[in-house]
């Protein structure tokens, strides 16, 4: 049931935010799809029955968010995960001279498992839950540079397969978003410092103990519904992590 005004209540929230709630789940009930124009302002402030100007500034936060993403003259739309401006918001290691570029992945392993214990807490998961794990090798300017190992609910993905993972045209988000209708609109990353094993040393071309940089990262959905748990790591000799206050550069 799409949001209306009756549930929009009192509750010492302001009133935009409880309308960027109601517009949240109405992207997560899927009535707009990704790269879909969501209705006039006008249409929305009455139906949610709020003003022109508290739609807009609901509006504008999801904007920002890049959950949805303004076209002069056309309209708003709901955002689609692509090789643009927006991959960096989630791709954030650099060549230690600035320099950005896409890395180009190699699918290491893929698998249906039983979620370990972090895994379950990560994502909310019961016990004896399934989820798919993968392993890609990410290559930056020639170089490996850093191993991802992400695991996602099945749940969620049901029927995933190692093909979809492995020839995928665009980014892993893409993929979701494409074949699964789920939307990754935010993360929450934790660093840390690790040494090599055998397999990342080999990997990445390192000696093993090696020291890396460990960031791990839950991918969530709309109304915080965590979608991804990650667990990547970089070979930070000649690159480095990004914080989010980058993000625009």
């Amino acid at each position: 049931m799409s949001a209306t005004i009756s549930h929009l209540s009192p509750s010492g929230t302001p009133l935009y935010q409880q309308v960027k709630r109601a517009v949240l789940g109405t992207l997560a009930s899927g009535e707009w799809n990704q790269g879909e124009a969501i209705p006039p302002e006008k249409m929305l402030a009455q139906r949610f029955g709020v003003s022109i100007g508290t739609l807009r500034k609901a509006i504008d936060e999801l904007v920002l968010e890049n959950i949805l993403i303004r076209h002069q003259g056309r309209g708003t739309f709901v955002a689609i995960h692509a090789h643009n401006q927006h991959f960096f918001r989630y791709f954030r290691i650099v060549r230690q001279d600035g320099v950005k570029t896409y890395p180009t992945p190699q699918l290491l392993s893929f698998r249906r498992m039983r979620a370990n214990g972090e895994a379950r807490e990560k994502l909310l998961l019961g016990p004896g839950a399934y989820v798919f794990e993968f392993v890609n090798l990410l290559t930056l300017h020639d170089s490996q540079v850093m191993v991802d190992t992400i695991c996602v609910p099945e749940a969620l993905f049901s029927g995933l397969s190692e093909e979809q993972v492995r020839n995928r045209p665009g980014t892993v988000y893409s993929l979701y978003q494409e074949d699964f209708g789920i939307n990754v609109i935010g993360t929450v990353e934790n660093v840390r410092a690790c040494t090599a094993d055998a397999d990342h040393a080999g990997w990445l071309h390192v000696p093993r103990e090696t020291a890396l940089l460990e960031i791990r990262r839950l991918a969530f959905s709309y109304n915080q519904q965590p979608v991804e748990w990650r667990v990547s790591r970089v070979n930070t000799e000649h690159y480095e992590y990004i914080g989010q206050e980058h993000q625009s550069h």
